[in-house]
């Protein structure tokens, strides 16, 4: 079958990665095109987009670039009709894919969203448009589960993927020692920094985190770097600092790291699934305009995966202008000399671990998708 899976980010670029790996393993005939990055083109196909072309975070960062925008809805639009997929598989990134699941659907298309649209988080009237656009849907928190179904709608819970991506890490049992040698790392204890995959997190997030390196001598400071960056990106942020780059290493950086900052999104829930304490950090551009819509726009009580999931404030959120120089270094501090505080999180991420079960996302929905298009073929095209 011709499967047309559309990633816009680095996150959507592995589990779309891995999703295709599962798919070629339940339908040998698989044929691939897609948006996304280099881990969705080691597994073959067709690249039309990559992500890195892709990534608008902010109100101003979008209106600045509208027009781009548009050009990549169009040339979505015309490369679908022209391929004309068994299915359309939305990988997250709902700007975007929700009007792909408008187009697809209404052009006859088969469409498939596999990590489901946060629209639980704000702007739920679009919950219409899922419904009304997306064949199946494969949610893969319990929350957003129940979130869906109340809206009548049916859900296929396959788990996280992001449970796949940590068990199959490269040097999974690797020491610290070992981790910190191959590296060229020195022995002090780590603090890990995941600004996140936007230019835009780097001015927003990124220098704000760095503003602790002095303050911690004792500690090395190790930024997880994005695929989509090189170290070219980080040098200005860098420059006279105490601080290392390390890319394809994130989880290896988490897992030995004594405590971590951490962009708000998925890194949030990688960070406490590799048991690693955490700081959560988020800030968008717009200052008074976005303080100001915040409260009005946002439907749940934090903005962190791992907060959401557990139902409590169990990681520390710095929001807006909540985050500064002052309160970083507060909570770094307790995160890193408070040991019972240091030992709250541990059990905090051990209690995540539990109610997110195992491995094995990829392959439960790779094999719920190929079902569902054979049923469909073997029925004539009807549901």
């Amino acid at each position: 079958m011709k499967y047309y899976l559309i990633a816009g980010e680095p996150s959507g670029d592995l589990h779309g990665s891995n999703l295709m790996k599962a798919l070629k393993a339940e339908d040998t005939a698989a044929e691939f095109r897609f948006w996304g990055g280099d881990l969705m083109q080691q597994q073959g196909g067709t690249l039309v987009k990559h992500y890195r072309d892709l990534a608008f975070m902010g109100v101003f960062e979008v209106l600045a670039n509208l027009r781009t925008i548009q050009r990549n809805f169009k040339l979505c639009e015309h490369d679908l009709l022209a391929w004309q997929p068994d299915v359309v598989i939305l990988v997250d990134y709902p700007g975007f894919n929700l009007r792909m699941a408008e187009f697809a659907h209404n052009h006859g298309m088969k469409v498939f969203y596999y990590i489901t649209p946060k629209i639980w988080a704000w702007n739920r009237s679009r919950v219409k448009k899922v419904k009304a656009f997306v064949d199946k849907l494969f949610t893969i928190l319990p929350f957003e589960t129940d979130f869906y179904k109340g809206y009548g709608m049916t859900v296929d819970y396959t788990g996280n993927p992001v449970l796949d991506a940590i068990d199959n890490r490269h040097h999974k049992e690797e020491s610290f020692e070992a981790f910190t040698a191959r590296t060229g790392l020195d022995g002090r204890p780590i603090v890990g920094l995941l600004a996140g995959s936007r230019r835009q997190e780097l001015k927003l997030l990124l220098t704000t985190m760095l503003k602790m390196v002095p303050l911690f001598p004792q500690y090395q400071f190790v930024i997880a770097g994005a695929p989509s960056f090189t170290q070219t990106d980080y040098e200005p942020y860098i420059a006279g600092l105490d601080v290392k780059v390390l890319f394809g290493e994130t989880y290896q950086i988490v897992q030995h790291a004594r405590a971590s900052m951490v962009a708000s999104g998925t890194a949030t829930l990688e960070t406490a699934l590799l048991g690693c304490p955490q700081v959560v950090c988020y800030r968008m551009g717009g200052g008074f305009l976005v303080d100001w819509l915040r409260p009005l726009v946002l439907k749940i009580p934090y903005v962190s995966l791992v907060n959401l999931v557990l139902n409590r404030a169990a990681v520390v959120e710095l929001i807006q202008k909540q985050l500064n120089e002052s309160t970083l270094a507060l909570e770094l501090h307790r995160l890193l000399n408070d040991d019972a505080y240091h030992q709250q999180q541990v059990e905090s991420c051990g209690e995540l671990q539990r109610l997110m079960g195992g491995p094995g996302s990829s392959d439960r929905t790779a094999r719920l998708m190929v079902k569902y298009l054979n049923s469909w073929t073997e029925s004539e095209g009807r549901k």
